[in-house]
């Protein structure tokens, strides 16, 4: 009983946190949209490719995401991921799953960001391992910090929901690289 009042309590303050960052974000935008080319002036796409592999191991992600940049400090975005993984003779597995994130540029150098990401993880083990296979939903919410350096932000993100036995993650802080054009 109390695993669940603490994940319960920990979801509870993840989305608080979570809109305390975004809704003073949106406010931040002082001009309505005037026409649809204005709104594609400002948004940026982006994402992130991934491959792995080795002795009998493959992994591959694909992560398309788009932003708006309501200013120069202020930008709102969703993104999409699937993953694929395979270990010969022990498993395979697929996550897929979205995110909506928020960013901060307090000056140009720094990005604070908060994300939630929903992911769907499927797991297949080989019969002889004795695993029971998994489906099942994680949630994350990440708060982050990076140096942005253009484009390209280079940082650090701590999952404030993370569960050692559900998380595709093998720790609660996560690097990241993100870069939007």
């Amino acid at each position: 009983m109390k695993k669940s009042i603490d994940y319960y309590k920990k979801m509870t303050i993840s989305i608080v946190l979570f809109f305390i960052f975004s809704f003073p974000l949106l406010a931040q935008n002082n001009k309505s949209i005037g026409t649809s080319s204005d709104f594609w002036n400002h948004v940026r796409f982006g994402g992130g490719i991934g491959l792995s592999f080795g002795d009998g191991f493959f992994s591959g992600t694909l992560a398309p995401s788009a932003i708006y940049q309501f200013n120069e400090q202020v930008a709102l975005g969703l993104g999409l991921s699937g993953t694929y993984n395979t270990q010969k003779d022990l498993y395979k597995s697929s996550i897929i799953g979205a995110s909506i994130v928020g960013l901060v540029n307090p000056i140009t150098a720094i990005q604070l960001s908060a994300e939630f990401e929903e992911l769907n993880v499927s797991r297949k083990w080989d019969s002889r391992t004795g695993f029971a296979d998994e489906n099942y939903w994680y949630p994350a919410i990440f708060l982050g910090v990076g140096y942005n350096s253009g484009p390209v932000t280079f940082g650090i993100r701590f999952d404030v929901l993370y569960d050692r036995n559900k998380s595709i993650y093998s720790e609660a802080w996560v690097p990241f690289v993100r870069v939007y054009f």
